[in-house]
């Protein structure tokens, strides 16, 4: 079933206004085979109140639109997770960061295509991460045109409630599959901004909000899972190739600028200088019940027992954490000044770095 709001007045066929929308190649690979399933809608929608408007429990939902124009994106991706039944489909596209790029650095744009970019970068990806200018931006713009990342895009979409099953880039877009798997979570206040407040596992087990400067694109806090079944885990315990990273965010990490604002936390008394690192609930998760429930017991450190020992897998850290927890239960003070010799000797004679 396809919806005709978007033919109105249009003398020419389903087929081939989709084919308009999206392209002959996007048409055949993503959308011919769910034309004729009976629960399945197709729609060209930039608005949440048109989506509400189609009928529930639908198997499969086609959005012809990307979701760089759209302006209120997770009002949007709610509405549609509402007109699913647990398990339907929703089938989108958008134009990927890097894909648009190299679309503005391209080689036959010369001499300002550079510098075009720049401007993109300032205006649509800068702009609307401050509150006063991003009200102005969304005024001018209604959303449309907005640069995402992969990570933000796909972000959006797990915190709304789904998982992503299939994606394909055709012709510069990245098309995807998602299928619904839960409601959305309704976060009114999303990490968006430099400043970001994450939630980690703190002692007693009590979830404490991290603060650190932003390294991960937007909504990346909603990624874990798809990065833990997509990625494997590299030496020190970081994920490999993790897309969520941005590129000043790898500079951030590398001179530690981006755990400054921790000594907030410090400073109310959720952490300490030396002691585990606090970790996501989907990271605890991986650890052993005996080393969460010594985990739990102490506050969270600034300075982990890491750069003591630097181990390479996640054995190994689960071992090295173990070792420094069993010492600090029998002698504290001696105990963390012990690491914090060890750790800066680490860090300042021997390179050591968190990648």
């Amino acid at each position: 079933m396809v919806t005709t709001e978007f033919l109105q007045g249009q003398n020419i066929s389903k087929e081939d206004f989709i084919k308009v929308k999206i392209g002959t190649t996007a048409y055949k690979k993503v959308v011919a085979d769910s034309l004729n399933e009976d629960a399945c809608q197709v729609t060209s929608s930039l608005c949440h109140t048109s989506v509400l408007g189609l009928e529930e429990d639908l198997e499969k939902i086609i959005n012809l639109e990307r979701l760089n124009d759209i302006r209120y994106l997770n009002k949007f991706l709610e509405a549609v997770n509402s007109r699913l039944s647990i398990c339907g489909e929703f089938i989108g596209r958008f134009e990927e960061y890097n894909s648009r790029k190299r679309r503005i650095i391209h080689p036959q744009r010369k001499p300002f295509n550079y510098v075009v970019h720049s401007g993109d970068i300032l205006l649509n990806r800068v702009t609307p991460k401050f509150p006063i200018a991003k009200k102005i931006y969304f005024g001018i713009t209604k959303g449309k045109g907005r640069v995402l990342s992969k990570a933000e895009a796909f972000g959006r979409l797990y915190s709304c409630g789904f998982e992503i099953t299939e994606e394909n880039d055709i012709e510069g877009e990245t098309y995807f599959t998602a299928r619904k798997i839960k409601e959305p979570v309704y976060d009114k206040y999303p990490s968006y901004g430099p400043l970001i407040k994450l939630r980690r596992v703190g002692k007693d087990g009590n979830l404490i909000k991290v603060y650190k400067l932003r390294t991960m694109h937007p909504f990346s806090e909603y990624l874990q899972d798809y990065i833990f079944r997509k990625n494997e885990l590299q030496e020190g315990g970081k994920f490999k190739d993790d897309f969520r990273i941005s590129k000043e965010g790898k500079i951030f990490r590398k001179f530690w600028i981006d755990e400054l604002p921790m000594f907030i936390n410090f400073f109310k008394g959720e952490m300490k200088l030396i002691g585990v690192r606090p970790l996501s609930q989907q990271y605890f998760n991986l650890y052993t019940k005996e080393l969460q429930e010594k985990r739990t017991r102490t506050k969270p450190g600034l300075l982990p027992p890491f750069y003591a020992d630097m181990p390479k897998t996640l054995e190994e850290i689960i071992a090295s954490e173990m070792k420094y927890l069993e010492a600090y239960e029998k002698a504290p003070i001696t105990t963390d000044f012990k690491y914090f010799f060890l750790a800066f000797k680490s860090i300042f004679f021997k390179g050591a770095r968190s990648k």
